[in-house]
């Protein structure tokens, strides 16, 4: 019998609601970890969205289905949201990751363990931003992202990275297609066909979900400075 719950989360291994301090403010997060993570994967979300985000959380549950923890957390404070800038202000979001990767980095449970990154929209280049010149990133996702709002920092991203596309999300594509030219390290561009921003067709975020977790399974406790030339239609 199946240990799968049917909201897909492994019973036993129910979310944490945790704080992590960040310059002076908490940040409110979920930590869910199966009994022996091979990693713990942060997600960044996008503008308008948070750590309850229900794409970024089905992502979450295939991860941990696949043995892999997940820390879905809020970036911003409550009043820092309601200024529109900081929602869009892409280092400091991407100071965030890297105060809640030492958290991870420092928590008992989680020393040691190798950190992947998952970002959608805006939140895809903060998670770029924090992970160039970063060793302790072994791996990033994108969905539907604006990597190329990372700019300067993509040459100094070395760790593996996926940037994940709906094929019918056409000037995200051609951004996603730019920014992959300037990404250093191991890189690949998926493009999921018919899909639009959301990945609101069925079966579309699905895909994304397994593309993640195949990426994440590869590469967490692993590294490369060689860098390869891949782009994928699934």
């Amino acid at each position: 019998m199946s240990d799968v719950t049917p909201t897909g989360l492994l019973a036993n291994h129910l979310p944490e609601p945790v704080v992590i301090p960040a310059a002076g403010i908490v940040l409110q997060g979920t930590l869910t970890l199966p009994p022996y993570p091979i990693g713990v994967v942060l997600f960044a979300h996008g503008s308008g969205s948070s750590r309850f985000s229900a794409r970024n959380r089905l992502v979450a549950n295939t991860l941990v289905a696949a043995n892999i923890g997940t820390l879905l957390f809020d970036l911003l404070s409550e009043r820092e949201e309601a200024e529109r800038a900081n929602v869009f202000d892409v280092e400091l979001l991407a100071g965030r990751l890297r105060q809640a990767t030492g958290w991870i980095a420092a928590r008992p449970a989680t020393a040691g363990l190798p950190v992947g990154y998952f970002g959608a929209s805006t939140g895809a280049a903060a998670a770029l931003v924090a992970a160039a010149d970063d060793p302790r990133v072994r791996a990033v996702v994108s969905r539907g992202g604006r990597p190329d709002l990372a700019g300067d920092f993509l040459p100094h991203v070395t760790a593996p990275t996926l940037l994940i596309v709906g094929g019918a999300d056409l000037p995200v594509l051609e951004l996603n297609r730019a920014a992959f030219e300037r990404l250093g390290g191991i890189k690949r561009l998926e493009i999921v066909p018919g899909a639009t921003h959301l990945f609101e067709e069925p079966g579309a975020l699905d895909n994304v979900a397994a593309l993640a977790r195949l990426w994440f399974g590869e590469h967490l406790g692993h590294t490369s400075s060689v860098g390869t030339r891949m782009e994928g239609v699934r």
